[in-house]
């Protein structure tokens, strides 16, 4: 191969990377979420993992139903926790797919669907699974109605709020746009996991599991409707979305 041929696969290389970046990440999210959540899963049932768990709960639960804190940061944690739960995500749901409908986003629209109901498949599927027994009923602050690995809230909040996001930064052109609708999708799923465990309703494990998992989801979902899209764009057959009005 001489020196010209290289040069024209690597412009060419490139150029493929450049344009399936996104898929790339989106790829490197899902081996990243599946093999922590092994591992997450693993050491929960370990000495070690466990004595992690405890000592965070034990650290912002100085004394048990005590949370640390001014009183006001508890209310706020009640509140912003009950952003995951499944009434509330099947509300929100409910309001973004009607509108992706409206707007003939029917691809976006089945993504959100499978998504929402995917993730609750999968939430008590795992909690079945491992049917680990949730913290002690003197720290917690909310009921709690199931077992505790890996964290519902976390996981459905994930997938949903992660999905949202990733589907408004196509909306926009401009970076910085799409960078402040994913930055705040993923804040309120990190917020909604962190109330679990402040509240006592979850091991601190038991979260970060729920993230992985819920992650992993939402980016397979969106890989798969990538791939449809491309496969779609040249014929605009089939279950597709309509380019967005300018």
């Amino acid at each position: 191969m001489t020196e010209v041929q290289i040069a024209t696969f690597l412009r060419r290389a490139l150029r493929v990377a450049r344009s399936e970046i996104a898929a790339l990440a989106a790829l490197l999210i899902v081996t990243l979420g599946v093999m922590t959540f092994v591992e997450v899963a693993d050491d929960a049932t370990e000495a070690d993992g466990q004595a992690f768990d405890m000592a965070v709960l034990t650290w912002l639960q100085p004394a048990p139903g005590n949370a640390r804190g001014p009183w006001w940061l508890e209310e706020a944690a009640a509140d912003l926790t009950s952003l995951g739960g499944i009434s509330v995500l099947t509300l929100f749901a409910l309001i973004a797919i009607i509108f992706l409908i409206m707007q003939r986003k029917r691809l976006s629209a089945l993504i959100l669907v499978v998504g929402l109901a995917g993730g609750v498949a999968l939430s008590e599927g795992l909690k079945s699974v491992f049917g680990r027994a949730r913290p002690p009923a003197d720290y917690q602050a909310v009921e709690t109605i199931n077992a505790s690995f890996p964290s519902g809230h976390a996981l459905l909040s994930t997938v949903f709020y992660l999905t949202l996001g990733v589907m408004l930064t196509r909306a926009f052109r401009q970076r910085r746009f799409k960078a402040f609708a994913l930055g705040w999708a993923l804040t309120i799923a990190l917020l909604i996991g962190l109330t679990r465990v402040y509240l006592g309703a979850h091991w601190a494990s038991d979260v970060i599991a729920g993230w992985c998992a819920g992650a992993a989801w939402a980016m397979a979902l969106w890989l798969i409707s990538y791939a449809v899209e491309r496969r779609q764009a040249a014929r605009l057959s089939g279950l597709h979305d309509d380019p967005s009005p300018r």
